[in-house]
C-alpha cells in the first residue's frame, strides 16, 4: 500500500467546518441517531463492562459517521 500523500494527511489531520446547512443537518441527525440507540440500549442492558464498552463504541460509530461527512463527501454544489 502506498504512503498517503500531503493532501490526504491534510485530509486527515485537519478540521472541516460543514460547508452549508444541510451538511450541518446531517452532523446533527447522525448524533441524535447514537443517541437515541445510546438511550435505548441503556434501558435494555445491565450496567457493567460491556454497556460501557457498548457506549464507547456507539462514540466512535457517531465520529466516523461524521468524519465520513467531512472527509467524503463532495463539496456542495454551488
Amino acid at each position: 500500500m502506498p504512503k498517503p500523500t500531503e493532501a490526504e494527511l491534510r485530509n486527515r489531520f485537519f478540521f472541516h467546518p460543514p460547508p452549508d446547512q444541510d451538511r450541518i443537518n446531517k452532523h446533527e441527525a447522525v448524533s441524535q441517531v447514537c443517541f437515541e440507540l445510546a438511550i435505548k440500549l441503556s434501558v435494555i442492558c445491565p450496567a457493567g463492562r460491556n454497556h460501557s464498552l457498548m457506549l464507547t463504541h456507539l462514540e466512535d460509530v457517531r465520529m466516523r459517521a461524521n468524519a465520513a461527512l467531512a472527509c467524503d463527501s463532495p463539496p456542495p454544489e454551488e
